[in-house]
């Protein structure tokens, strides 16, 4: 029998109650439970809900400041730098990006680098939010107090898996470029310990530099790591990658493991560009949407499925938690049941099956 399935708005407020008996001022915590299930719509449960029993601890401990601002510690006119003080990931985006956005129009570019952020959950969330107003959306974040990812050669871990992604406006719906310095993301390293189960490619290394399949080798001693996306034979792209995004939001920052930070953190980069003030909104789109259709209308390799555009996969994602409810994998619906048991929190009936389409 397929997974159960639930109302948006039922999902939001379980969210919401949960951070919000967690320790989250409230109209925070109605932030960040909102672009919490926005991300379980687009189908990317890794960083959706499930990441509540992860932020409860860190609530209860005061490793997540529950409220309060940010500070600026500088603003150029189009450019910025934010000391988040560990506020909700989430939440800091949404001022980021509306500020962002709002400066864009006025200056063309805008960007802004954030220190000390919590994390900041799926990037596609915030980017499409921009491309949707017509807006290019760069974000890339790193956490200098964590150590998942060894650089290509080597096998102790020092990065973060260092996710980055873009969002642009084309006909239709956005493109939605979401993807990391790494094979996979600690998210689903966690999801395959939990369930118990081995990754289908060695993704991981072991403490030697071995390629394995096993996520446990994080846990070992001494630890293994994730490989950096292109593995042992490409591994120099994401090193590259991952270098990157590091400068981008630690260097620019002017925070980062110099510091020697023991908080679990999120230091964030983010550019918005407004295509008007380069050659003009119309051509960028007929652009993107004629290239786009390039690659859609492309001969499937071995008579595969059709080509898709990053994007694609989010718009049937939302079409089907419109129609049929959003649905989660047992391993995160386990772990979110449990906070709620802890926190005294009810949670929501399933829709019925009679009128999901499954």
């Amino acid at each position: 029998m397929d997974a159960a399935r639930y109302h948006r708005d039922d999902l939001k407020t379980l969210a919401f109650q949960l951070l919000a008996r967690g320790g989250m001022e409230q109209s925070k915590a109605d932030i960040v439970a909102e672009l919490l299930v926005r991300t379980d719509e687009i189908g990317v449960t890794t960083h959706g809900i499930s990441m509540i029993p992860y932020y409860l601890p860190e609530l209860a401990a005061g490793r997540m400041a529950s409220e309060g601002s940010f500070e600026v510690i500088r603003d150029t006119g189009a450019t910025l730098v934010w000391d988040g003080g560990y506020l909700p990931g989430h939440w800091l985006m949404t001022q980021a990006l509306d500020i962002c956005m709002e400066r864009a129009t006025t200056h063309g570019i805008a960007a802004l680098a954030i220190r000390r952020s919590h994390h900041i959950g799926c990037l596609s969330v915030f980017t499409r939010i921009a491309a949707e107003k017509g807006l290019v959306c760069y974000i890339a974040t790193s956490d200098p107090s964590g150590a998942w990812v060894a650089p290509y050669g080597g096998a102790e871990p020092t990065f973060t898996p260092n996710p980055w992604a873009i969002g642009y406006p084309a006909q239709g719906h956005p493109v939605l470029i979401d993807t990391c310095a790494s094979i996979t993301t600690v998210s689903k390293v966690r999801a395959h310990i939990n369930d118990g189960i081995r990754f289908s490619h060695p993704w991981m290394l072991d403490a030697e530099g071995n390629a394995t399949t096993d996520p446990n080798v994080v846990n070992a001693d001494p630890r293994g790591t994730i490989q950096l996306t292109g593995g042992t034979d490409h591994g120099h792209k994401g090193y590259g990658i991952a270098l990157m995004v590091e400068m981008l939001t630690q260097a620019l920052a002017g925070h980062g493991r110099a510091q020697h930070p023991d908080r679990w953190g999120g230091n964030v980069y983010l550019q918005v560009m407004a295509p008007d003030a380069f050659a003009g909104a119309e051509p960028f789109v007929e652009e993107t949407t004629y290239l786009g259709e390039l690659c859609r209308n492309n001969r499937p390799a071995d008579g595969g499925p059709p080509v898709r555009v990053p994007g694609d996969r989010v718009q049937s994602a939302l079409a089907d938690a419109a129609e049929n409810g959003i649905q989660h994998p047992d391993e995160v619906w386990r772990r979110v049941s449990a906070s709620a048991a802890d926190l005294g929190v009810d949670l929501p009936s399933p829709i019925p099956e009679r009128t999901a389409t499954q």
